[in-house]
């Protein structure tokens, strides 16, 4: 078999979310349209993911969770982590409360450590990567709790949000391109953070332009070419200095979420389902990402599906 141009772990997050999108997940893998999933270990339907995984040999993360439902750590049932129902403060409500700085950083610490601790209950095994839900493991403050964590416990690699192209990104609507934006700028400040603490992640991130309705066999396309672009970089830098890695693929990592969308009541984090996972979108994810043209794509252009332990 030639060697890959890319190596693609193409991660299916929010895993254990509700059973309609952890079955959705799973067919996604056996399709091999996905191959990495992220667990959410506080989520309705955790330990029904955790089956699945074990049962169909998913490789499988911590997809860590402070902003959604309810928190693992029985001792925080009251601290700067949740409001006043018990639940965690929400997407941007725990990005103000940071900026506030009125959170706890010691019960950061807590809860991710409980997180880990109740990840290997689930799966009898530590996480084979550690990402954040809504992308909190990048924001300030938290980066710092969060690579002693992974580094504690051994977890190697993690997700670093930059994807090369988002800036010319021509279809994201101005309030999510904003996000997203602040997203780069938090997770570009936490490389050193990551390095110091020997932490890793794949070369190329990808999956902030391909979300929802945005995600089409043409858009995956203009993501992996910026990927494919990276790799030429690459390559000819070590040209120039004679250097063997010129050869080694490329490392990518594509955060996805497939499923079938989520019903009113089931599922959630605590707090029921959200908008985000009862939406149409998951399913939209799910078909585009099991077309056989696409696969075909793949196949075409050298880039081999994989796991972040095959790197």
């Amino acid at each position: 078999m030639p060697q890959p141009k890319v190596k693609l772990v193409v991660t299916g997050d929010d895993f254990g979310y509700c059973e309609r999108r952890n079955r959705g997940i799973v067919d996604c893998f056996e399709d091999r349209a996905i191959s990495n999933v992220s667990l959410l270990v506080n989520a309705a339907s955790a330990e029904h993911a955790a089956e699945l995984a074990k049962r169909h040999h998913i490789p499988i993360g911590l997809h860590a969770n402070l902003s959604e439902g309810a928190p693992v750590c029985q001792d925080l049932r009251r601290s700067t982590l949740i409001n006043k129902d018990g639940f965690f403060h929400g997407k941007m409500g725990f990005r103000e409360v940071l900026q506030s700085g009125q959170m706890n950083m010691a019960e950061v610490e807590a809860e991710l450590r409980a997180q880990v601790k109740r990840f290997c209950e689930l799966t009898g095994h530590l996480p084979g990567h550690m990402d954040g839900h809504q992308h909190v493991h990048v924001l300030p403050e938290v980066r710092e709790v969060f690579a002693q964590v992974l580094s504690d416990f051994g977890i190697s690699y993690t997700r670093v949000p930059v994807e090369p192209g988002l800036h010319s990104c021509p279809f994201l609507p101005p309030h999510l391109r904003d996000f997203d934006l602040q997203v780069e700028k938090d997770a570009l400040q936490s490389v050193e953070v990551f390095h110091r603490h020997g932490i890793r992640w794949p070369d190329v991130y990808l999956g902030l332009t391909t979300m929802g309705q945005n995600m089409s066999f043409a858009n995956l396309k203009r993501a992996l070419g910026f990927a494919m672009e990276a790799r030429m970089s690459i390559a000819a830098r070590c040209d120039d200095l004679g250097a063997s890695d010129m050869y080694r693929p490329i490392t990518v990592e594509l955060m996805v979420h497939p499923g079938y969308p989520s019903h009113p009541l089931q599922g959630g984090c605590g707090e029921g389902p959200d908008d985000f996972s009862q939406s149409s979108d998951r399913l939209h994810e799910l078909n585009t990402l099991r077309d056989p043209a696409l696969l075909s794509y793949y196949k075409q252009q050298g880039i081999l599906l994989c796991a972040f332990n095959d790197f």
